[in-house]
């Protein structure tokens, strides 16, 4: 619950006392509850400290174990202590009190480098192994915090911090653009900033991947996976309702063990079935605590007229509202954010990320759940972000096209007749998608003339130098700058196992927590319970015309009708993002203009998209074009523009 810091010089110079200061002093900037530092000849460690849990208040970071001669600094929250208790056979008197910096230090003593698989819950630590010589670190499977580093090999000198910008206080480390990382950010038409999850915008500082440990000796710095989400084990069970008993059993796990604060609890809540079921679980566990849940939603500015098509709700109050009626312990909060934008925002969230970044659409009140909560006193919020790849998986046309090709027909044509009852509309209509889908040659026959292809950002020529098109197509990403699978297993399993997707949104989440001195945790994207859900037979997902079935049918006591059963309408967040810069319009396009004619951007930047996009806003703000590829680019371009003139 921490910022870390360090520097080790394997050369045997003493630590400059200057660089450790100037390290710390850079993390001044967020509350602390206690900063401390740790300094030995050659090594200086550093933490500044925020207590979270209960075993937190007081903990000594960082902690030096004088009869293992061990240090470590940590940010962490261990989420399976009970079973690591056990394992590591921690005597009963001390579980109670013990922080998880210690925890995990005993767990180094007992495995070793192998010691970060048997960890769950959010964690960046490393240890100062003074026997061995060695500083060994690890990052959890998703990348929760951040943790970068600077290695110079050739003055055999490291040094890390959980943010950027105390590394580059270090005089020997160089801030200089990292062309590479940029020329990814550029060319991936997604969300997602680098398919490469060790570079960084700046050349020399890197950071451990998720699901990954780092060993630095004097003689080699070694990265190594130490797991993954995929361990290709199936589930097969009796009967429906044993998968659902299964499934809540460990919700419930995933659930209560991020309920660890001294603080109050809180939890984000849309009109929708993950961040209901996040609600539902955890409102059930804090009764039995005699404990209150508070939520906090997102609604449009006050202003807003909705022009979002019928199936859409930007205003979820109706479905949140019922939830909170049907949940019952909540404390429920409603805000607008009026007077909030993305445009106004772009400075300081680049202060905050240290990096360009491309959820601007919904940066306003992402934001603005962490100052709202933290007004609050919540230590942790809740969230279930993850929820759509693991507990509410199941595409009912992706899953019956599976249907189609193993030739089921009786079963498809049943399930396409109960699905349409649920969502609407005639059932024959459907067909073709689910052909495209289990044919992707057709797909690409009926597509091979249209033009309904993002444009991707990047330069032509500057692509070209970097080779990163190439570098994508490696990792199953094609000229369009997105995945190339039609297949929706395929792209899971590509955004699950290879390429890290939730680095930056998790960076965000990180650095919001150092600023408003709480955690955002997500029970959604617990190891535990994303395994459980890789395990399952398709037929869990998908079945009797409901889609995303297994998460309907687990919260049938935790959840509204009205919200569990709902496959017509979904909610859409960030709907009114273009009307709330309607105000900044004209700096909007003076920027825009500038942006379109500075010749360092257009270098990197396709000059041709950008004036196209430009000629769009040129009539005014259209609050309908909110996802307009032609607004979305100038957005994007202009946060990298700022990123450039304030960075590079």
């Amino acid at each position: 619950m921490s910022a870390i810091a360090g520097i080790i010089n394997f050369n045997k110079e003493p630590i400059n006392r200057d660089y450790s200061l100037n390290m710390m002093k850079a993390l001044e900037k967020f509350p602390a509850d206690d900063i401390r530092v740790f300094q030995k000849d050659n090594v200086f460690l550093g933490c500044h400290a925020q207590w979270i849990t209960p075993e937190s208040i007081g903990e000594p970071l960082p902690f030096y174990d004088t009869e293992r001669q061990c240090a470590i600094t940590a940010d962490a929250i261990i989420d399976n202590r009970d079973e690591l208790f056990e394992k590591l056979q921690v005597d009963r008197t001390k579980r109670k009190t013990m922080p998880d910096s210690q925890l995990i230090l005993l767990a180094y003593y007992k495995w070793g480098e192998e010691s970060p698989k048997h960890l769950v819950g959010d964690f960046a630590y490393m240890i100062w192994d003074e026997r061995k010589q060695k500083l060994f670190g690890a990052r959890d499977i998703s990348g929760y915090r951040t943790l970068y580093y600077y290695n110079d090999s050739n003055a055999n000198r490291f040094a890390f911090c959980t943010t950027i910008n105390s590394v580059l206080t270090i005089p020997y480390v160089e801030k200089k653009l990292n062309e590479l990382w940029l020329a990814e950010y550029l060319a991936i038409t997604g969300t997602i900033d680098s398919v490469d999850a060790v570079m960084t915008p700046f050349k020399g500082i890197n950071q451990i991947p998720p699901a990954h440990t780092v060993s630095i000796t004097i003689n080699e710095i070694k990265l190594h996976r130490y797991t993954s989400f995929f361990t290709g084990e199936r589930l097969n069970l009796k009967s429906d309702n044993e998968y659902v008993e299964a499934f809540q059993d460990v919700f419930k796990k995933a659930i209560t063990a991020r309920l660890r604060t001294h603080r109050k609890i809180g939890s984000q809540l849309s009109g929708g079935l993950d961040s209901g079921a996040v609600v539902g679980f955890a409102a059930k566990a804090l009764s039995e605590m005699n404990k209150s849940l508070h939520t906090f939603s997102y609604i449009p500015a006050s202003d807003f007229i909705d022009f979002t098509p019928k199936r859409l709700f930007p205003d979820e109050r109706p479905y949140i509202k019922e939830t909170v009626k049907f949940v019952g312990g909540i404390s429920d909060h409603y805000f607008n954010f009026d007077g909030k934008d993305s445009y106004s925002d772009i400075e300081d969230y680049l202060e905050i990320m240290e990096m360009p970044y491309k959820f601007f659409e919904n940066s306003f009140w992402l934001k603005g759940m962490f100052e709202k909560a933290h007004e609050k006193g919540i230590g942790v919020l809740l969230n279930g972000d993850r929820g759509n790849f693991t507990i509410s998986w199941g595409n009912a046309l992706n899953y019956y096209s599976k249907l189609l090709k193993r030739l089921k027909w009786l079963r498809l044509f049943d399930e396409i007749n109960k699905y349409s009852k649920n969502v609407g509309g005639p059932r024959l209509r459907r067909l073709p998608e689910i052909a495209k889908l289990g044919f992707p040659v057709i797909n690409k026959l009926l597509q091979s003339n249209t033009n309904d292809i993002n444009p991707i950002l990047i330069n032509p020529d500057f692509a070209e130098r970097t080779g990163v098109l190439n570098k994508l197509k490696d990792y199953g990403l094609d000229q369009t700058g997105w995945l190339s699978s039609p297949n929706l297993d395929e792209q899971r399993r590509v955004l699950l196992e290879d390429i890290f997707p939730w680095n930056a949104g998790n960076t965000l989440t990180s650095k919001l927590s150092l600023r408003y001195s709480l955690w955002k945790r997500d029970p959604t994207n617990d190891i535990r319970v994303v395994r459980f859900c890789l395990s399952l037979p398709d037929e869990q997902y998908v079945q009797n015309g409901l889609d995303r079935a297994l998460i309907r049918r687990s919260t049938e006591s935790y959840l509204p009708n009205f919200v569990r059963l709902n496959q017509r309408t979904r909610g859409v967040q960030g709907a009114d993002w273009v009307h709330r810069i309607i105000p900044f319009w004209d700096n909007f396009k003076e920027e825009s203009r500038a942006l379109i004619n500075d010749k360092r951007i257009l270098e990197l930047m396709d000059g041709q998209v950008l004036r196209s996009a430009y000629l769009k806003i040129e009539d005014g703000p259209k609050p309908e074009n909110d996802t307009d590829n032609d607004y979305r680019i100038l957005m994007r371009s202009l946060i990298v523009y700022r990123f450039i003139k304030k960075f590079a």
